[in-house]
C-alpha cells in the first residue's frame, strides 16, 4: 500500500464517516457541526490524494472535484448565505466545467461535470435541506459513475457510499417534510 493509496483510503473514511453521520438539529452554526468538520477535512484530505495522484499521472478531474468541494466546504463553514453560496459555486463551477470540455476526454466527462456541480452545490448548502441532500446524492451517484468509467476505485467506492448516505438524508428530510 502506497502513500498515495493511504491518503485516498483516510480521507474517504473521514468522508464517509462525515455522510453517515447525522445531522443535529441544535446546531446553529455551520462551524459547530461534527458533520461539516467532516466533510471539510475528508474534501481537503480527498483533495491532497487528488493531487498527489494527479502528480502520479492520475486524471486532472479529480483535482478539480476536490478544489471545489474544499472551496464549498470553506463557504459551508463561514455560514453564508445559499443565495451567495449558489453564485460563487456557479462562476467556479463553471470555469471548471469550461476547463474539463477544453480537456474534454470522452462523453463521460459530463458525468463528471454535473456531478462536479451537484456536490459542489451540497457542500454550500443550508444543512438539513432537502436542496443539499439531493444534489449531495446526485452528485455522487454522477461521480461514482465517472470514477467506475476511470477505474479511479478509490473514488469510487467513496461516491457510492456517499450517495448511499446522502440517499438516506435526503429519504429522512422527504419523510419529514410529508409529516
Amino acid at each position: 500500500m502506497n502513500y498515495i493509496f493511504l491518503t485516498g483510503l483516510i480521507g474517504s473514511l473521514v468522508l464517509v464517516t462525515g455522510a453517515a453521520w447525522p445531522e443535529s438539529k441544535d446546531v446553529k452554526h455551520p462551524i459547530k457541526s461534527a458533520k461539516n468538520w467532516l466533510f471539510a477535512i475528508g474534501g481537503f484530505i480527498m483533495w491532497l490524494y487528488a493531487f498527489l495522484g494527479y502528480q502520479a499521472g492520475g486524471p486532472v478531474f479529480f483535482v478539480l472535484l476536490e478544489t471545489l468541494v474544499v472551496i464549498a466546504s470553506v463557504l459551508m463553514m463561514l455560514h453564508i448565505s445559499d443565495k451567495i453560496n449558489t453564485g460563487i459555486i456557479t462562476v467556479i463551477g463553471s470555469a471548471f466545467i469550461i476547463w474539463s470540455l477544453y480537456l474534454f476526454e470522452g462523453y463521460n466527462t459530463v458525468f463528471f461535470i454535473i456531478g462536479l456541480t451537484g456536490i459542489g452545490l451540497g457542500y454550500a448548502f443550508e444543512m438539513g435541506t432537502l436542496r443539499r441532500e439531493v444534489a449531495l446524492t446526485l452528485g455522487s451517484i454522477l461521480i461514482a459513475i465517472f470514477s467506475y468509467i476511470e477505474a479511479s476505485w478509490v473514488f469510487f467506492w467513496l461516491n457510492v457510499f456517499f450517495a448511499i448516505f446522502s440517499g438516506y438524508y435526503l429519504y429522512k428530510v422527504l419523510v419529514r417534510k410529508h409529516k
